[in-house]
């Protein structure tokens, strides 16, 4: 494969390959956690589902429980350099 590929297109084809895997994976977790997704034939025929709870479950993840507590700085230590300085 070193004699198809020049070694100037690896940071493209990461950058690729990552962008791709993450989509992959947004979609691989809609289609099999998210309560709007109906692939069960039981719960296409329903029109409204009752799932509040499972609605809530899907949209508090994890993820977004940890970044709840963190203060909503990229770079904390560069905001207080910057605003902590006499004009």
């Amino acid at each position: 494969m070193g004699r198809w590929i020049k070694p100037e297109v690896y940071p493209l084809m990461a950058a690729m390959t990552f962008v791709t895997s993450m989509c992959v994976f947004q979609l691989t977790r809609n289609m099999f956690l998210n309560p709007d997704v109906r692939i069960n034939k039981a719960h296409r025929s329903m029109g409204v589902l009752e799932n509040k709870e499972e609605g809530e479950k899907y949209a508090e993840h994890c993820l977004r429980k940890f970044l709840r507590t963190r203060p909503p700085e990229v770079m904390p230590s560069v905001n207080h350099f910057f605003s902590s300085q006499d004009k």
